[in-house]
């Protein structure tokens, strides 16, 4: 939220809508339980593709999608096609800038 003087000099609050809406989809991203499981597994296996994830945590293969097309969307994991397979690998400078920022929220 971004405070503003207004020419009477009484600060105005401005509230940015995307970036409101992009906090929420990636705090919905993370409050899942499952997708903190996918989240763990491409830690441990970057690199990693839709087969080998739902393989290892034992999901169906349109559930693993759906999820991994939530975590991308909140830019929590990178892609990357290599033929017709996609890779994914977690985008730790986002995680990273999540948690510092919830650090210096819960301070």
């Amino acid at each position: 939220m971004a405070t503003t003087l207004s020419s009477n000099k009484q600060p105005t609050n401005h509230i940015d809508l995307h970036l409101l809406d992009q906090a929420n989809q990636t705090i919905r991203a993370l409050a899942h339980a499952l997708r903190l499981d996918i989240l763990s597994y491409i830690d441990k296996h970057p690199g990693t593709n839709v087969n080998s994830i739902y393989n290892a945590l034992e999901l169906e293969q349109s559930i693993t999608s759906q999820h991994l097309r939530i975590l991308r969307q909140a830019e929590l994991v990178i892609y990357e096609r290599q033929g017709k397979q996609i890779l994914y690998t977690l985008n730790y400078s986002r995680l990273h800038s999540l948690q510092s920022a919830i650090k210096d929220f819960l301070k």
